[in-house]
This record gives C-alpha cells, structure tokens and sequence, in this order.
C-alpha cells in the first residue's frame, strides 16, 4: 500500500468478504484489523482475493511481526532494495541535471546534451526503475482502484510518450521534454526511500515491544536437567529457570528464589518488582539480580506481552473519526485528479488558448523563450499549438497530485502517539479512543482499588465475641473473590495462621457481598454489607448511628439468620494520586468520585484529594453507577475510571472508559484506555499526550489539503496567464515527496513532545 487509494482499496475488498463484520486497514504498518462474525472462519479466501488485487497479505502474528522486525533491521532483501532505489534515484537526478548544464552550454560534455543521450536515458529509467510503477499503476487502474502509482504512471508514460512522438514525427510542433519522467521516478523514488525510514521509526515501538519476547526458554525437566528449547513449544504447567539478566519469555509464577523485576518495559514504572516465591512474572519483563524457578501458566496469545501488542496494533489500525473525511477524499482522489487533468485538457484546448493567445509560443512571442525542437522544456513553457499546451499541462496535474499526504496524515500521528503511550504503560484501544480523549472534560473515579492503593487491611472487629472464628468464616468464603477488600480478610486470616475451610455453592451480589457454603459449617455464611444482610432477613440489632463516626469500610458477617459481627477495614490512596488529581483539576477537567463503598468511608477520601460534596456518592450498585453516569453525559463527554468487577458495566458505558493495569481482567476488556501497573499519576499525562495527538493530526490535515489545493490549480495553469508561471513536474514530485515526509516528521515530532 502506498496512498489513501490503496487504503480505500483494501478496505473495500474485506468488507466485500462473506463473513467480514468490519475492517480497518493501517497505511504506516501496512496493516489490516478484521471483525469476523466467525472467529474460526479460515482467513485463506480473503488473502486470496487480496493477492489478486495487487496486496499480498498474510496472517499477523507475534512471530511474524518479530520476523517484520528483524525484516526491516537488518540486510534483507527488501531493504536492500530499498537502497539500490535510492542509489538509482541519485544517478537519475545526477545525470538528467548533469544534461541540463551541458545543453546550457555550462558543462563541456556534448554527449550529455545530446537529444539522444535523454532518450535513452528517459527510457532506462521507464522500463527500469519505472516499469515497477507503472505496472502497479496499471493493475491498480484495472481493478477500478486507482492509487498513487496511477497517477506517476499515468504522468511518467505520458510525458514520456508526447515526448518519444515528438521526437519521432517533429511536425506536430511538440518541445521533447525527457528530462520530465526521469527528474519525476528520480524524485518519487527518492522520496518513497525517505518515507519509507520515516515510517519505520513511527512503527518502532510495537516491534521494540515484540523483540523483548526472548526466542528460547531453559525449560527444567528431570532431575534438574536444563535444556534450551522454543518458547513458542512451552505449555502451561512446566518449570523453568531463569537467570539474572534473562527476559521472562511467558506468564508466570515464582517457585523459588529472591530476585528484582524490572517491569518498565510493560508497564512504565521506573522502580522494578520484588519477586518471591507466588509472585507472577509477566513475559517481556527483566529478572535483574538472581536466578528463578518459575512454573508457565499462560503462553501464546494469552500473554501479558502479546495482549499488549495485540491492544497497541489494534489501536494503531482502529481509526480516529477525524480520519473518515481525509480517507472518503483519498479514496476518490484519483478519481478526482484525472477529471481535473481531463478537464485541463479541454480548456486549454478548446477555450483558454482563444482567451489568452500570449500563452502560446508559435510566433517565438510572448512570455515563454521559443525553444527550437530537440531541445528540453518545462511542460507547458515552449507550447506551439492549443493542442500541445493542454496536453502539456494536463500531464502536470498528473504529475503533481499527492494522495500520499492524505492517506498518511492520521495514522502516522495515531501510530507514534500509540507506540509512545505503550512505552509509557498507557494503552489505548484506537485513534477513536485517541480523539475521545483528547475531548473529554469530565472524569469519574470509583474508589477502591482506583483512588486507592485497593489492599486495605483488617484495623478492628465489632460486635463480635470470637474475631478468629468471625474472621475465618469470612476468610473462607472471600477466598472466591479477588474484591481488595476480600484480599485484606484472606491477609489477616493468614497471618493469624487460620485454617481456610473449603466452600461451595458461592454466589456472587456485585455491588453487595457474598453467600455459600462452607464444610463443617451449618447453613449460609453471608459477607458483604449490613443493609444487604438486613434484606437477607438476618436478625441485627445495630443502630446505624452508632456506626457513623466510622469512617473505614465495614463488612459485615452472618451465618445462617445469626448476625456474627462486623470487620472493619481500611484503605490507602495510591501513591501520586495526590499529585494527579491536583493536574487534572489545572488541567480544567472536573471530577467525581463514586463508589459501592459507604458514606462515611467515600468522604474521607473525598476531604483527602479535595473534592467537594456535590462531587461523591456512595452506596452506589452498578446500575446506579450507569444512571449517574447518564445524567452527567449532558454537559459534554465523560470518562470513567474504574478496577472491579462491578465498574465494568459503568467503563463500557462511557464515552472513554480507562481501567488500572492492576485491576480485574474483566475491567480492563471493558475499558478504552488501560493504564498498566498502578502509576494513576501517567492518567494527566496520557490525556494531555492525546489532545497533542489531535492537534498534529489537525496539522497534518491542512498542509496535506493545502499542498494538493495549492499545486493542482497551478499545474493546471491558473496562473499561466496573467504571471505566465508553470510548476515544473520534477519540482512537483520533489514537493510531492515532501509533502508526504513532513507529515511524518511532524507526527514523529511527538516523540520530543
């Protein structure tokens, strides 16, 4: 793929697949994101009928993208190609000036100046270097998809054969103009050479994440052997030893040993892990100090690392909304370029040479220098005939067209800004998500486990004759959960060395508590929140107002229709939480906090980070969370930021729902954004990297539209004229290079930003 054309293209050929729900297609990574509404559809019909489109494709995997890696890195073929054309690009530009210094008389080599010297060199380059084009224009014309190698082609063989026929016959009164495809395929091979490398680095990022998979493991088999084998051959359950300096290559957990983690590389987080014994390791991580016995649980797809790039290479291929207009245009560029050249070619044909007559050279008057034949001229300058001017120019509306800006603008930016939020442990889901956030004014925080550290501990029991067995019960029944407040009772049990009985039958209230069975344990134990318990019809004589004072999170415990007591619980607020409310605020966002949790308990926290009563509520279940969330959507788009189970429902409905790495899976495939680790503090960071995003994609827009509205009129000869000034095509195809570059150095910009 090498413009918008190409892009539009593609898309349209999915979607026309039987079995295609969607498709988003990547021009920077030459990438296609399919919806199929049967996961197990085979995939070898649709690169089929890619193929015979004139795409090539194949399935994307973590394999094969490490392969693209290693492809663009070292000395393959491919980029060794990329070379020889820069390398033939140079000589054609070297030696068509070299021919315009000798035929000026500036340069003692009168084989340069020759007439056939430019013939021959401008059919070298056409049936060399050119002949790729060409080819691929013509395939792509043929299929009713025209595309960036159209328009060259159609300008390059056109110029090249007005040219050969007035060479051949010099009586239609023609200037030969050779030197115009070979500055042209100069100049757009020299520019796809520099695109190319500016596209490579927009990409980087993914393949950098892709590379810290390592290739082989030390799996541990018997007798403690160690034997080197595949990482793409390991199955969950088997050992393997790590060294110090060693990449994790799977999802794991520590069997023995005492080592530090660096796990900046996924997450962000400058500070690396301590890991021991029931630690769980992430694949693509760093073990620093010590060797490690870990047992693989998760390969494959199912890895943190392949997730993640799964969500980067999702992001980068979903598109941003804004991107629609620059892809309807792009797609009917071509379209649009050749009615123009048409067009061009009629009036000056048939109406402009009457209106202005100056602009013709027949009588050796006028504004442009008789040009005697066999010589060069720009197209255009040293026309005889109404016939000639319009041919002339309509092939420099041919030649200066770019559709390459448009197709590039969005997903260049979207591409850098996704890889440099990777980096950093912020993964958003799309350019769509990008724009979203970019847009949002309003945040919604849930409490535990968002605000907050999420591992509270067990501070005092209440109500209780027997904490231990209160305590116990509790622990046993929470062992279902992975709630942070159940975390905080399954800690406190295991440091009072407490026997965990077995449950069964356990049922999950979200937003509620807990009920099942336990062995040795006569009917229903209940864990979960007083006002629950009461419409459970257990018995309990507490007066609420006797708990008002309270202001850490209560659980209480019932066992059968008997109240047991209550276990009260505290949380921390995350580190830097602080620190990123308060820019968040500067930033004009205005925030809200929510949750399950009690009052007494959501305005402690509300009083530590400064919000204001109208900004909490509490004793919230989901579904309230969603009708809250309903009414606030009225003063502009919102986002939620959540971690539990019971914030999945409120994420999706979001307009940007953003998720804590270290929260349940369920939140995290229900939210837009996924901040990984427990870094809140990278929330204002990650917003203010996505308003930045939008802003390079909007520039990117005007000069892509800019360049094409300013050039074409002037090829077309709107100015010839009253100021008698033509665009040369090769200055054309240097700015068309141009074009194209700069919005990927302005989106590589980022990266310093």
């Amino acid at each position: 793929m090498k413009c918008g054309g190409c892009v539009r293209s593609v898309e349209q050929t999915l979607l026309g697949q039987s079995g295609v729900a969607n498709a988003s297609v990547n021009l920077v990574t030459r990438t296609a994101w399919v919806d199929l509404e049967d996961p197990n559809q085979p995939l070898e019909p649709i690169l089929k009928k890619l193929a015979d489109r004139g795409f090539p494709s194949k399935k994307r995997t973590l394999t094969t993208l490490k392969d693209t890696s290693n492809d663009q890195l070292d000395g393959s073929e491919k980029w060794l190609q990329q070379w020889r054309q820069l390398i033939i690009a140079i000589l054609l530009l070297l030696l068509s000036v070299l021919g315009h210094l000798a035929e000026g008389g500036k340069l003692q080599a009168p084989i340069l100046g020759s007439l056939p010297f430019h013939a021959s060199l401008a059919t070298f380059a056409v049936i060399g270097p050119g002949f790729p084009i060409l080819k691929a224009g013509t395939k792509a014309a043929l299929a009713s998809a025209p595309s960036m190698d159209t328009l060259v082609g159609l300008g390059v063989g056109s110029a090249y054969l007005t040219s050969l026929i007035a060479l051949i016959w010099p009586k239609v009164g023609w200037p030969c103009f050779f030197n115009e495809p070979v500055m042209l395929l100069g100049f757009v091979l020299l520019g796809r050479f520099l695109e190319e490398r500016a596209r490579f680095r927009t990409s980087r990022a993914i393949k950098e994440l892709a590379q810290l998979q390592p290739e082989t493991a030390r799996l541990l088999v018997r007798e403690n052997e160690i034997r080197e084998v595949r990482v793409g051959s390991l199955r969950p359950g088997e050992k393997l030893q790590l060294l110090a300096g060693d990449r994790i290559p799977v999802d794991g957990v520590v069997l023995e040993g005492n080592s530090a983690i660096d796990v900046s590389s996924l997450t962000g987080e400058p500070l690396p892990m301590e890991a021991s014994p029931g630690t769980d390791l992430a694949s693509g991580t760093l073990n620093l100090e010590a060797n490690l016995i870990m047992e693989v649980q998760k390969v494959g797809t199912e890895t943190a690392l392949a997730r993640i790039i799964g969500l980067v290479e999702e992001a980068q291929a979903r598109k941003a909304p804004i991107q629609g207009l620059a892809d309807r245009i792009a797609g009917k560029f071509c379209y649009g370029v050749v009615a123009l050249s048409l067009t061009t070619f009629l009036f000056w044909w048939l109406v402009g040479t009457h209106l202005w007559p100056q602009v013709l050279n027949a009588e050796g008057q006028g504004l442009m220098i008789h040009h005697q034949h066999g010589l060069h001229a720009p197209l255009g300058s040293s026309a005889e005939t109404a016939l000639g001017l319009a041919l002339q120019l309509s092939i420099a509306v041919l030649v200066v067209a770019c559709p390459c800006a448009l197709g590039l603008a969005t997903p260049t930016v979207i591409t850098v800004a996704s890889g440099q939020a990777a980096r950093n442990g912020w993964l958003f889901r799309g350019g769509d998500v990008i724009e979203m956030a970019a847009s949002v004014k309003q945040i919604v925080f849930d409490k535990t486990g968002t605000l907050t550290v999420g591992r509270p501990q067990v501070v005092k029991y209440l109500e209780t004759k027997n904490p231990k067995r209160l305590l116990q019960l509790a622990a046993s029944l929470e062992t279902n959960s992975r709630h942070p407040i159940a975390h905080a009772i399954l800690q406190a049990a295991e440091q009072q060395d407490l026997e965990i009985l077995n449950s069964t039958k356990t049922i999950t209230y979200p937003g509620k508590g807990l009920a099942g069975e336990l062995t040795g344990v006569d009917g229903i134990v209940r864990v979960g929140k007083i006002e629950w318990l009461k419409d459970q019809n257990i018995k309990c004589d507490l007066d609420p107002t006797n708990l008002i004072n309270y202001q850490e999170t209560i659980v209480a415990v019932s066992q059968e229709d008997n109240f047991l007591g209550l276990i009260l619980i505290d949380d921390q607020l995350r580190h830097n939480v602080s620190l990123a409310v308060s820019r968040l605020r500067g930033n004009g966002f205005q925030l809200n906090m929510w949750s399950g949790d009690r009052q007494e308990a959501v305005q402690k926290i509300g009083n530590q980070l400064g919000f204001l009563p109208n900004q909490l509520a509490s004793n919230l279940l989901p579904d309230q969370k969603l009708n809250l969330l309903e009414k606030l959507k009225i003063n502009g788009p919102i986002a939620m930021v959540g971690d539990g189970i019971n914030d999945a429902p409120a994420l999706a409905a979001s307009d940007l729902g953003i998720a804590i790495g270290t929260g349940t899976q369920i939140a995290q495939e229900s939210a837009d954004l996924v901040l990984m680790g427990d870094r809140i503090e990278g929330l204002p960071e990650a917003l203010l990297l996505a308003k930045k995003t939008m802003n390079k994609i909007k520039q990117n827009l005007i000069w892509a539209f800019g360049y094409n509205l300013i050039v074409l009129p002037i090829a077309a000869g709107a100015l010839l004229p009253s100021q008698g000034l033509l665009l040369s095509p090769p200055i054309a195809a240097l700015l068309m290079a141009t074009s194209s570059i700069t919005v990927v150095l302005n989106a590589l910009s980022l990266r310093t930003t």
